[in-house]
């Protein structure tokens, strides 16, 4: 005879109707979130959800500089485009090029935002060698690209983007890019990406830069979110 440990013989029967219920419920919630999530999944993997829910999305340059790589042609006339973030705040941007050689950039974020159908980053130069504005336009243009993409994926290569400079203060608008993106048009239960998310901010850090944010997404929709990170995406 087999002996049956005492709390196997005391322990409450399983409720198999109940179990089933959670089971159904849990195959629904699979097939209404599903195709939202597959979408959802293209842009933002698991850690990069629980970071946005937490408000604090902390990229290493290596990551930024990979994005910023697809931004350059292999046939342009900047061969090589990298940044090298500092904890005290300072964004180092080194461009090299086959007529001037390595172009050094140094200077400070001043704003990263990105709300409903605004984006843009304000970056104010420190110091530089760059030999014209033009330039300066299209390495700034790529590496705020570069930065968005973390958040939007691959945005492509595009012909224009505006930029101003004003003295030492560049302006970079990238929301045209971004509106026309497949994340500009990607939805979650309803909602676009681009309208969920808001960027405050943008802190460069030793080896990467802290991006401040929010989401904006009604309480159902947030819940989903969490399980969608409780259950790896």
């Amino acid at each position: 005879m087999i002996a049956i440990p005492a709390y196997i013989e005391q322990a409450a029967p399983v409720d198999w109707t109940q179990v089933q219920s959670q089971v159904t419920a849990l195959q629904d919630a699979a097939a209404d979130y599903g195709p939202a999530l597959a979408k959802l999944r293209k842009y933002w993997d698991q850690q990069s959800l629980l970071a946005l829910l937490q408000g604090r999305v902390f990229v290493d340059d290596a990551t930024l500089n990979e994005a910023i790589a697809r931004q350059v042609p292999a046939d342009g006339s900047v061969q090589a485009l990298t940044v090298a973030s500092h904890v005290n705040g300072r964004l180092d941007i080194t461009a090299t090029t086959a007529k001037y050689g390595d172009i050094e950039l140094s200077g400070t974020i001043d704003e990263f935002v990105h709300d409903g159908d605004t984006s843009y980053m304000v970056y104010h130069v420190r110091s530089k060698n760059i030999p014209q504005h033009g330039l300066m336009s299209w390495i700034f243009s790529r590496v705020s690209l570069g930065m968005a993409a973390r958040f939007a994926g691959d945005l492509g290569i595009p012909e224009q983007v505006p930029v101003k400079i004003h003295r030492d203060t560049v302006r970079i608008d990238y929301s045209q890019v971004l509106a026309a993106s497949d994340v500009g048009q990607a939805e979650f239960m309803g909602h676009r990406l681009v309208d969920m998310l808001e960027i405050k901010g943008a802190t460069p850090q030793d080896g990467g830069i802290e991006f401040q944010t929010e989401l904006h997404v009604p309480d159902e929709v947030r819940a989903a979110l969490v399980r969608a990170v409780l259950a790896g995406l």
